[in-house]
């Protein structure tokens, strides 16, 4: 069951670019989160898809050196769905649909994925704990990074297109 959650469903499993496909079978699942929910349940499902990922991750990695394996990518969906919240409160905020914000899904895809490759900083360091819990917060960190950027993307476009 741990491998099962870990590699999200066997989304992990396919190939080439596992992490990438972990991102993009995030998106809809996000969608819908927001949907039923709002920004509080998709912020109460990205508390409980990073411990979940932890758990998952420590338990099906067992007692290797390094548990950071490519088809773990139930890491890629916490940090996607932290880049995400941003669209869902502001579309929240403003009364629009989710989707409307189609920009930002795009800005947060991207960034994410930049920051989850790049490791720049404190998420190089998080990648380099080989540990579960490195495992996690390195794209915990990314997703906040990628948030910050989506939010000054936003701030951007309302200023030079609104």
């Amino acid at each position: 069951m741990s491998r099962f959650v870990a590699t999200f469903f066997g989304v992990g499993l396919l190939r080439p670019a596992p992490g990438t496909w972990g991102a993009l079978a995030a998106l809809p699942l996000f969608w819908a989160l927001h949907v039923l929910g709002g920004p509080v349940l998709t912020g109460i499902a990205c508390l409980a898809v990073s411990l979940i990922g932890w758990w998952s991750v420590g338990a099906a990695a067992g007692s290797v050196a390094d548990p950071d394996r490519s088809e773990f990518v139930i890491d890629e969906v916490a940090g996607m769905w932290i880049a995400l919240m941003p669209i869902s409160i502001g579309s929240a905020a403003a009364r629009v649909d989710v989707l409307a914000l189609y920009p930002g899904w795009i800005a947060a895809f991207l960034a994410f994925r930049l920051f989850d490759i790049w490791k720049p900083g404190p998420i190089g360091w998080a990648d380099r704990m080989k540990t579960p819990v490195g495992v996690m917060l390195d794209d915990i960190l990314a997703g906040f990074a990628a948030a910050i950027l989506v939010l000054a993307l936003a701030a951007l476009s309302h200023i030079f297109l609104v």
